[in-house]
């Protein structure tokens, strides 16, 4: 049986039975598909950790019938320091979940891959507002998936704000996290950003309404 070599990330990672788990990987080569861990959970298994979400790397897999049976792992990174940072593990998590929303099987979206890649790790960057890496992804998925309006006619916008936009937008994935920005800009985009998710997003991310709450408290 030949085995195929992907490359992506673990968006959802749930227990399929005593020993078993059941994954949804984000790839570069086969989109988003089901991948089943066999005995992960059994003490001692060194692939367990690898089937966490955020977890990036390579995945070696057999093709079943209806989904792929994971056989090894080489992971480049865990973001192990996202676990330990509440903010930024909702924060995270909702990217996950935005991700699954917007991605389908079978169907090409390579530059989420590197979205996801690049704002995990601008969450841990200490010079960066974990609001700024929020507004940045809100906006530049739904610009990815084409759903975001032209940036013209915003002439109530800050130009710094307007600039930034255009930034976001033109930017490849991989640098669409090398500027910062003032206060005031920041409180613009953040309220353009949850203006695009009301009214292009028909979910509610659970993960969302924990960050808020535990923001709130």
């Amino acid at each position: 049986m030949d085995v195929l070599k992907l490359h992506g990330l673990v968006l959802k990672s749930a227990d399929y039975s005593e020993f078993d788990r059941r994954l949804t990987l984000l790839t570069a080569e086969r989109v988003k598909i089901t991948v089943f861990a066999r005995s992960v959970k059994r003490p001692g298994n060194r692939l367990m950790a690898s089937t966490e979400p955020f977890a990036f790397g390579t995945f070696l897999m057999t093709e079943g019938k209806s989904a792929y049976n994971l056989r090894e792992t080489e992971i480049d990174n865990y973001f192990q320091e996202i676990r330990s940072d509440l903010d930024a593990y909702y924060l995270g998590s909702y990217f996950l979940e935005f991700a699954d929303y917007y991605s389908r099987e079978g169907v090409e979206d390579t530059p989420l891959i590197s979205l996801i890649y690049s704002s995990l790790l601008a969450l841990l960057r200490p010079d960066f507002d974990n609001k700024l890496v929020r507004s940045v992804f809100e906006i530049k998925i739904i610009s990815i998936e084409g759903e975001l309006p032209p940036p013209d006619g915003y002439g109530s916008l800050l130009p710094g704000t307007l600039h930034a936009l255009r930034f976001i937008q033109d930017s490849p994935c991989s640098r669409v996290f090398t500027f910062n920005v003032s206060t005031e800009i920041l409180s613009e985009l953040t309220a353009l950003s949850s203006y695009y998710v009301r009214n292009t997003v028909r979910k509610e991310f659970s993960s969302l309404k924990i960050l808020n709450a535990v923001s709130v408290s």
